[in-house]
Parts: C-alpha cells; structure tokens; sequence
C-alpha cells in the first residue's frame, strides 16, 4: 500500500505512523480501539512484554470477529463455531 498519507496514533505508549488512505478519525478509532485492549490484556496478565500483550490483544479482537461472525451466520441460517460466553478478555498467557 504505497497510497494515501501518514496517520500518527499512538498505542500502549508508543507513537506509529500509520500509511493509510482510510479516513484519519477511523484509523485514529481503530488505534484507540487496539490501545483500549492492549490494556485490557496487560490488567488480566501483568507483563512488561509488549510483544505478548500485542498478541493477546489480537487474539481477542479475533475471537470478537469471529463470535460476530457466529452471530451473522446464525441470523442467515448457518451454524455458529464459536462457544457462546463472551469476556472482555477472553484469552490469555
């Protein structure tokens, strides 16, 4: 993706750029929505390991995505895969 322009945000304490063409208030929601789990993850296992709470953090915002995508296929008809609870953070170390 060589288009678009530089988006700072910043999450767990560190500033990225960010090369997007997607609106810059979106990609500023998207980091802060990230930000918000990378927190949750570092309160349910407390670690200085950036790396590790980064994967926590994306390993739930997946289960999120496929737990909406259960929900989808379930209004059309289809099966769901996923267990039914649902936690603020679900996974961990």
């Amino acid at each position: 993706m060589s288009e678009g322009r530089v988006i700072p945000v910043e999450i767990a304490g560190q500033r990225y750029p960010i090369r997007s063409s997607l609106d810059q208030e979106y990609v500023a929601r998207l980091a802060a929505y990230v930000d918000e789990k990378m927190r949750a993850a570092s309160e349910s296992t407390p670690t200085g390991d950036s790396l590790r709470l980064a994967v926590l953090a994306a390993l739930n915002i997946a289960d999120e995505l496929f737990r909406c995508r259960d929900i989808n296929r379930a209004r059309d008809g289809e099966l769901p895969n996923a267990p039914a609870s649902s936690s603020a953070c679900s996974i961990a170390f």
